[in-house]
C-alpha cells in the first residue's frame, strides 16, 4: 500500500488557502491510491513553546514511512526534520517562506530564515505552490532546484458570476491580516468619490486579532462606512454566493505564495485587481487583471475608480476573465504531480 504521513499544524478545516490546498491535495492523493495518515501538530508558529510537543509527535512516526510536513510547522522544527530524514523520506510543503510574512521585524526575519533554511536542508524533496516560491527557496534558502517540485493549486469549475453593477460589488477574500492588505483597500476607497459601490471583506479575524480590530475601526471611520461589509470566515456555500454577486475581485496583498482566491475568482468569470507582489503576476493569466504596487493606495484607488466608471475598460477585463475559465489548473493535475514525486522517492 502507498502510505503517506501528512503533518500540519492546527485545525485542518481552517479556511485559508494553505489549509484548503492541504485538504484538496490529500483528497487527490487518495484518489490515486495513497493512504493518507493526517498528523495534527501544535501551531508552533503562533506558540513556539509547543515545539517540544511537535517534536514528540513527529518522533513517534514509525521508521521508513514517507512524511510530508506543511511549512507552517516544518520551518520551526529543524531538529525534528533532521531526525525524520534519517529514518525515511521527508517532503517539505512550502506555500511561502515564513520570513516573507508582512509585519516582521528584521530580527524576526533573520531568525525565521535561519530556522527554515536549517529545516529544509535535510528534506529529500520540497513541494512548492508556485515558481515564485521555488525561486525564493533557491535564492535565499540554499535549496537546489533539483529538489523542488512545483505543484500549482487547482481550481474547480464554478458557476458564472452575475454581478450586480448597481451598486458595483467589490469582493476581497482572505484572513484579516497585514499581509492581505485590507487596510490599503479601505484607504484607497476613501479616495473614490462618486461611485455607487459596496465592498464585502470575507475572511477570519482570528489569525491577527489586533489587525482585525484595526480594520473594524478604519471601516467605522470610513466616509463610505455603510458600504463596507465584514462577512467573517465563510463556508463554501456562502463564498460561492459572494463570488456570484461580485463584479470585481480585489486582493491588495503584500505577498502571495500563489493566491488561490485569484484563480477561484477567474473560475467564476470575475476579473481581478491585485498587486505585483510575490507570485501574483504569474498566477493571473495576461489580460485578466490590473496590478498595482503593493501598499500604493493611490494607485489602487485610481485603478478601481477607472474600472467602476469606464464600462469599456471593465468589459475588456471581464471578457478576458471569461475566456480563461476553462483553461485554469485543475486539482487532479496537482495530485498527479505530487504522487509521481512520492513514487520516485519510494
Amino acid at each position: 500500500m502507498k502510505r503517506l504521513i501528512f503533518a500540519l499544524p492546527g485545525d485542518p478545516d481552517t479556511r485559508t488557502g494553505g489549509y484548503l490546498y492541504d485538504k484538496r491535495l490529500s483528497a487527490e492523493l487518495r484518489v490515486l491510491g495513497w493512504s493518507i495518515d493526517l498528523l495534527r501538530l501544535p501551531e508552533v508558529l503562533a506558540n513556539p513553546a509547543e515545539v517540544p510537543e511537535a517534536e514528540r509527535r513527529l518522533g513517534a512516526i514509525p521508521d521508513g514511512l514517507p512524511v510530508m510536513i506543511d511549512g507552517l510547522a516544518l520551518g520551526l522544527l529543524p531538529e525534528a526534520a533532521k531526525a525524520l530524514a534519517e529514518r525515511g523520506p521527508l517532503i517539505a510543503l512550502v506555500h511561502h517562506p515564513l520570513a516573507e510574512e508582512t509585519g516582521l521585524t528584521p530580527g524576526q526575519v533573520d531568525r525565521l530564515r535561519d530556522l527554515e533554511r536549517a529545516a529544509l536542508r535535510p528534506a529529500q524533496a520540497i513541494v512548492v505552490t508556485s515558481p515564485a516560491t521555488a525561486r525564493s527557496l533557491t535564492r535565499n534558502y540554499a535549496v537546489g532546484a533539483e529538489r523542488i517540485t512545483v505543484a500549482l493549486p487547482g481550481v474547480d469549475p464554478a458557476p458564472l458570476a452575475e454581478g450586480t453593477g448597481s451598486p458595483f460589488t467589490l469582493l476581497s477574500v482572505g484572513s484579516l491580516t497585514r499581509r492581505k492588505g485590507q487596510a490599503v483597500l479601505l484607504r484607497a476607497l476613501e479616495q473614490v468619490s462618486f461611485v455607487d459601490f459596496q465592498l464585502f471583506l470575507a475572511g477570519s479575524p482570528k489569525r491577527e486579532p489586533e489587525e482585525a480590530k484595526r480594520l473594524q475601526i478604519l471601516a467605522e471611520d470610513h466616509r463610505h462606512s455603510p458600504r463596507i461589509n465584514f462577512a467573517g470566515e465563510v463556508d463554501e456555500g456562502k463564498l460561492a454566493q459572494l463570488y456570484r454577486a461580485a463584479d470585481l475581485f480585489v486582493l491588495p496583498s503584500f505577498h502571495e505564495g500563489y493566491g488561490m482566491v485569484l484563480t477561484e475568482s477567474l473560475a467564476h468569470g470575475v476579473p481581478v485587481v491585485a498587486t505585483t507582489a510575490g507570485a501574483i503576476p504569474e498566477t493571473l493569466p495576461p489580460g485578466t487583471a490590473r496590478l498595482v504596487p503593493p501598499g500604493d493606495h493611490a494607485a489602487l484607488a485610481a485603478t478601481l475608480e477607472t474600472l467602476m466608471t469606464e464600462p469599456l475598460d471593465y468589459a475588456a477585463l471581464r471578457t478576458e476573465a471569461l475566456a480563461v475559465r476553462d483553461h485554469l489548473p485543475r486539482w487532479p493535475e496537482t495530485g498527479l504531480r505530487v504522487s509521481r514525486l512520492l513514487e520516485r522517492l519510494l
